[in-house]
């Protein structure tokens, strides 16, 4: 049997498991697993539980359950490095577990193409994550030069989303 949850069964599931004495619960389905263990060291104030999840692309979610809505990139989360082998480009990585979507609503004009030239503050992509949308600004002036994840995929917290060459 195929197990199948949606972000409310996911949410109610949670909630009980961090309202209960349970320490460590663990549920695979056919193309998923969820982990979830209480920080039993209590360097967690809160001593809300943890959450990983895996699955044929490993997630993992390291932050408390009922953490503040994610923000936007900053310098400080979202690395620009350069690639292996093309030094003259900065990779531009995400800075959150979530869904890549390349336009603000579906049929709409993606806010950034190949060749583009972007400015600081603007609007590159939007990473949803547990229903909120998060608009990611470039950090810098830039031309796009690669587009490495497909609109309407999964993404991980460090992932590259696209090449750019600094301008």
């Amino acid at each position: 049997m195929a197990m199948k949850l949606d972000h409310d069964e996911l949410n109610r599931l949670i909630d009980k498991i961090s309202k209960s004495d349970i320490q460590e619960f663990s549920l695979e389905g056919e193309d998923f697993k969820l982990e979830i263990k209480r920080n039993i060291y209590d360097s967690n104030p809160s001593n809300q539980p943890l959450i990983t999840k895996t699955s044929d692309n490993p997630v993992i979610l390291s932050q408390p359950l009922k953490a503040e809505p994610l923000t936007p990139a900053s310098p400080s989360n979202a690395p620009a490095v350069p690639p292996p082998g093309r030094s003259d480009l900065t990779e531009i990585t995400s800075p959150m577990v979530g869904t890549f979507y390349r336009a603000s609503a579906p049929g709409e004009e993606p806010f950034v193409e190949i060749g583009a030239t972007i400015k600081v503050g603007q609007t590159i992509c939007i990473l949803e994550a547990m229903k909120l949308m998060n608009e990611i600004e470039s950090e810098f002036n830039a031309e796009i030069v690669e587009i490495l994840v497909e609109n309407g995929t999964p993404v991980e917290f460090g992932q590259v989303l696209m090449r750019v060459k600094q301008s």
